[in-house]
């Protein structure tokens, strides 16, 4: 997969665009909250408590402690980028050590591999999130290990499923019998041809990750205050929805928009890395036969 095609496909198709600005708009936010902020996020003023949009020097109001809201968004995408990154990171180290492990390792080993991630993808995010917080507290670390491990085992699935299709193929067997070792195998074929899968799949644990921090800082999970997530902003301004309904608007939006961005960013992955729906964008045609509107049927002899 080579990146420029694939880059130029992405931003040629819509869905590829479209998830593109958004995850850019993320990251920029992200970026300009390390080295700026319009106030202290986590700055208390009670004297300027509901404030309402563009009102004392607030864009967008103040929350019942007198907090800027603008602000907290700015940290809130710094928290949510650096959790949904980091639980990508330990997505793609636990599923690609288990697939690797279930292929290449003797078949009783692998088939024990491939049943404990069948049982560890009965298990549900939320109740990972739930023993680390037992056992560690909660932190921004046990979010990202909760859906680090619940998406890796879900990874390690599909990995598998294309690390052994990759094996099988002609050319691999053709290495082995020219002498090349195992890992030479897995470092100089298999890793760059299930990269494209790879790549794709976790754009899509990185909208899981986004959504699950959201959902667990709500729940109490996440890293304790006074650290800034979008999640507990909600979950500070739900009994206050119908006084100030706005407060939620804005860390809803921006955990919807993030979601939205990376779901869109995976599809336009898949479809700008594979290379018969690039040929068929460029041409207009699909790949598998051309038509045309020549008459090609026998002409009828005319009557004597």
């Amino acid at each position: 997969m080579r990146p420029a095609p694939v880059l130029r496909a992405l931003l040629r198709g819509r869905s590829g665009l479209a998830g593109t600005l958004l995850v850019g708009l993320l990251v920029l936010s992200a970026l300009v909250s390390l080295v700026w902020t319009p106030y202290d996020p986590t700055l208390a003023r009670p004297q300027d408590g509901w404030l309402l949009p563009f009102s004392g020097g607030h864009v967008l109001g103040t929350d019942r402690l007198g907090r800027d809201e603008l602000s907290q968004l700015l940290a809130g995408a710094r928290a949510t980028l650096l959790t949904a990154v980091l639980s990508a990171a330990v997505a793609a180290v636990v599923g690609l050590a288990l697939a690797l492990t279930a292929v290449l390792v003797p078949r009783w080993i692998g088939a024990a591999v491939v049943q404990l991630t069948d049982v560890l993808i009965a298990f549900p995010v939320l109740l990972i999130a739930m023993i680390l917080t037992a056992v560690y507290g909660g932190s921004t670390w046990t979010v990202v290990g909760a859906v680090g491990i619940g998406a890796g085992v879900n990874l390690a699935r599909v990995a598998r499923a294309e690390a052994g299709r990759v094996l099988n193929t002609d050319y691999v067997l053709a290495a082995h019998a020219a002498g090349s070792g195992t890992w030479r195998t897995v470092r100089r074929h298999l890793l760059p041809n299930i990269a494209p899968t790879l790549v794709v799949q976790l754009s899509l644990v990185l909208s899981v990750a986004v959504l699950a921090e959201a959902a667990l800082s709500f729940l109490g999970f996440g890293a304790p205050a006074p650290a800034v997530s979008w999640g507990r902003m909600l979950h500070e301004q739900q009994q206050y929805i119908a006084a100030r309904p706005l407060l939620v608007v804005w860390p809803g939006l921006a955990v919807a928009a993030s979601v939205l961005g990376f779901n869109l960013l995976g599809d336009g992955l898949r479809e700008a890395a594979d290379a018969r729906l690039r040929v068929r964008d460029a041409t207009g045609a699909a790949t598998t036969g051309s038509h045309d509107d020549t008459d090609v049927r026998t002409p009828v002899p005319e009557a004597s």
